[in-house]
């Protein structure tokens, strides 16, 4: 595939996958149409990159079927000022998504290899506004905290304390949580010392792996 074919491929991916399922946001619309997908998937899958399921990058983790990051994303409710915590880096490519909406982006990974390789692709996409760390996402990044969005992308089975505490007021957090089988995204809002909460969509995630997450036992 050239340029065109895939400039094609995310013109149809959010006219099939996206706008057809109800996501209207038309900042989110713009961003998924714009950042290349197939730049954050393995070189074998890179023809597969704009299809409607999740695709494997390695080290037993998925980059997101395209409508669950852009849900997500909506759910998020980012705007320009914000500072964003991604809890499960992955490829990179919700990072992306995010640095396109926001001001700042710290996106934290488990595994090095997979934080070394997306910090590389979010270099090349000219993404100056992520910093990628490495560590155990489930107690987020505490010296960079308070965020004002906080978005997980992998299944806990609740939400980690840690995370609500460096959530900002007036902040926001979205959270797959339920079992390892099967979740439902949470959305938690931080008011004035009260943490409310709403319930969307079944998914279903790769485990979130830490202290305040699953153990490897589990």
């Amino acid at each position: 595939m050239n340029e065109t074919d895939y400039t094609e491929a995310r013109r149809k991916m959010v006219d099939s996958q996206l706008r057809a399922r109800g996501i209207h946001d038309p900042g989110v619309l713009r961003v998924m149409e714009d950042v290349p997908r197939h730049l954050f998937v393995p070189p074998d899958l890179v023809n597969q990159a704009y299809d409607d399921r999740p695709l494997d990058i390695g080290a037993g983790q998925t980059i997101s079927q395209p409508y669950m990051v852009a849900l997500m994303t909506e759910l998020l409710a980012v705007e320009p000022h914000h500072r964003v915590l991604e809890v499960g880096t992955g490829s990179g490519y919700q990072a992306a998504v995010l640095a396109c909406l926001a001001r700042e982006v710290i996106t934290i990974e488990r595994f090095e290899r997979l934080a070394r390789e997306a910090a590389g692709r979010l270099r090349d996409a000219g993404c100056d506004n992520v910093r990628v760390l490495v560590g155990d996402g489930s107690a987020g990044a505490p010296d960079h905290a308070p965020f004002d969005r906080i978005i997980v992308t992998a299944a806990s089975p609740s939400i980690p304390p840690s995370l609500k505490k460096q959530l900002a007021p007036a902040g926001r957090l979205v959270c797959p949580v339920g079992s390892r089988q099967a979740q439902r995204l949470i959305v938690m809002d931080r008011g004035d010392g009260v943490f409310e909460e709403s319930e969307g969509v079944g998914c279903v995630f790769v485990p979130l792996l830490g202290k305040e997450g699953w153990s490897k036992d589990d």
